[in-house]
């Protein structure tokens, strides 16, 4: 965080979409780093931020566990806003009386506001705001004021007289409030005085020169998949400390079709990258065969990933760092960010799977970037179009977009499949439009006629999301005619498979992907 004075602390009290409000700061060319919830005063005083932003969280502040904040924040006279839970703690301490509500209040709602504020600079006196809360505070003390009201939430957004202390009952940093953006834009440049001084050049530079002090010598292995997260990785180490680089390649037999071939003329031609591939096909799927239990699958290929990894490590001389391409997301829903309130979502072999006594140390430069400033870093860095704006592909690959049982004979079903897929939205000129599109194979078999026989043969689902940050999503609207095109080539193209169904849930409460 040397990179820039301008700094935001957002503190972590469990909410889901702590990285939103990070991620909604940095359009401000603000950084912002996400830190545990109790982080001492003093520890605040030495990283000198601008001001902090309480999350949001799903306890409540009447629990004798609830996460609390250090009380000395109150006294460094730093701007402060608290959302949701944070504002509850806020208000809470310092006088206000926070009650549970009959019900949790959750969806849109009508913010009307009733006392002009710089928070508020810019915004119409309605707007629509999202709610997810089942507290809210109910009554504040004298040193504060009511900035805002909804119908059912008198104090929908308070201020300290004295002090820069905010309090949002609802969620600015969610696309559902109408001026969540501007809010935080406001709270950051107008409350904090924060100029956006801060870009991903100055963190590229920073990454390359820690990377190059902390290595040394020695060299550092990349584990490279061939997406924009690996390649990005791989092209920050070929900046800090070119060919001490080695990357490593394990084909596992569950990519994309064409996708180790396009990874080998990639990094072995064009960049000129020390690439070792690892053929290991049968042996991840001997050790998936029967394995059905979607967290099984993503143990035993992050096992084996490792297994090979570092067989072929041993082979490089003085290989002492492993570089991987985990981003902020990767890192909260693994649980892997802080011992702190926020519940696991679901296992990475790149972040939950590395073993205790890994022989290496760790590198992961992209730790606190999300997809969308990746795929800017990865342009800066001269990366190639068709890589930087490739569509994220899951660790473990089409494992868990194989539901059921994983076999050859199914992977190369849904390999077909999915290439379709893909095809069909590049022509239509959709790629770029939707965030991640894809087809999925169902453990399920469905009645068909074909040439005037009976058929019982299985599904293919097909998935398109639109997203800014991948922790919130909506189903892609693709035109009918193109669903049709994709629906009659698997059909008629892709032997096995005699149906084809749009998947048209948002995340929450779906995932992205099925298993």
């Amino acid at each position: 965080m040397s990179v820039t004075d301008e700094k935001i602390l957002v503190l972590d009290f469990g909410s889901q979409y702590a990285q939103l409000i990070a991620r909604r700061v940095r359009e401000q060319n603000v950084y912002a780093a996400i830190v545990r919830h109790d982080i001492p005063a003093e520890r605040v005083q030495e990283i000198a931020p601008r001001g902090l932003i309480f999350s949001g969280g799903p306890a409540s502040v009447h629990w004798n566990d609830s996460p609390r904040c250090d009380p000395d924040l109150f006294q460094l006279n730093l701007p402060i806003l608290g959302i949701c839970y944070g504002m509850q703690l806020v208000c809470q301490s310092l006088g206000g009386k926070v009650e549970s509500q009959r019900g949790r209040e959750y969806g849109p709602a009508l913010c009307r506001i009733r006392e002009p504020n710089e928070l508020f600079e810019g915004l119409p006196n309605e707007f629509q705001v999202w709610m997810s809360h089942g507290d809210q505070v109910t009554a504040i003390s004298e040193e504060f004021t009511v900035l805002a009201s909804t119908d059912s939430c008198p104090l929908a957004a308070v201020k300290h007289r004295r002090r820069p202390i905010y309090g949002l009952q609802f969620h600015p940093e969610v696309t559902h409030t109408s001026y969540g953006s501007q809010i935080l834009a406001n709270f950051v440049k107008r409350v904090c005085g924060c100029q956006g001084t801060w870009k991903l050049t100055d963190f590229a530079e920073e990454t390359i020169a820690e990377i190059r002090q902390r290595v040394g010598s020695n060299r550092v292995i990349c584990g490279l998949s061939g997406g924009v997260d690996s390649s990005v990785t791989a092209a920050l180490l070929s900046r800090a400390v070119g060919d001490q680089t080695a990357c490593i390649l394990v084909d596992n037999g569950l990519m994309r079709r064409g996708e180790i071939e396009s990874v080998i003329e990639e990094f072995s031609k064009h960049f000129k990258t020390d690439l070792h591939v690892v053929r290991a096909e049968d042996r991840f799927l001997a050790a998936l065969a029967g394995v059905t239990d979607p967290q099984e699958k993503r143990k035993i290929i992050g096992r084996i990933f490792i297994d090979c990894f570092a067989e072929e490590a041993a082979k490089i001389p003085r290989a002492r760092f492993l570089a991987q391409g985990t981003l902020y997301p990767d890192v909260i829903e693994s649980g892997g960010l802080r011992d702190g309130p926020a519940a696991t979502i679901k296992l990475h072999h790149n972040v939950g799977g590395l073993p205790q006594d890994l022989q290496f140390e760790l590198i992961e430069p992209l730790r606190n970037l999300f997809k969308d400033e990746v795929r800017q870093l990865g342009l800066q860095l001269g990366l190639p179009e068709e890589i930087v704006w490739r569509h994220p592909f899951p660790g473990p690959g089409l494992a868990v977009r194989c539901l059921g049982a994983v076999t050859k004979e199914r992977l190369e079903i849904l390999r077909q499949a999915d290439a379709i897929v893909v095809e069909e939205i590049k022509k239509a000129g959709w790629y770029r439009k939707t965030a991640q599109a894809f087809a999925v194979l169902l453990p399920v078999q469905t009645v068909g006629v074909m040439g005037d026989a009976r058929t019982y043969e299985e599904v293919i689902a097909v998935r398109a999301v639109d997203t800014e940050d991948f922790m919130t999503a909506d189903w892609s609207r693709l035109p009918y005619d193109l669903l049709g095109r994709i629906a009659t080539r698997i059909i008629n193209e892709v032997p096995g498979i005699n149906r084809v169904v749009y998947d048209i849930s948002s995340k929450p409460p779906a995932t992205i992907e099925w298993e």
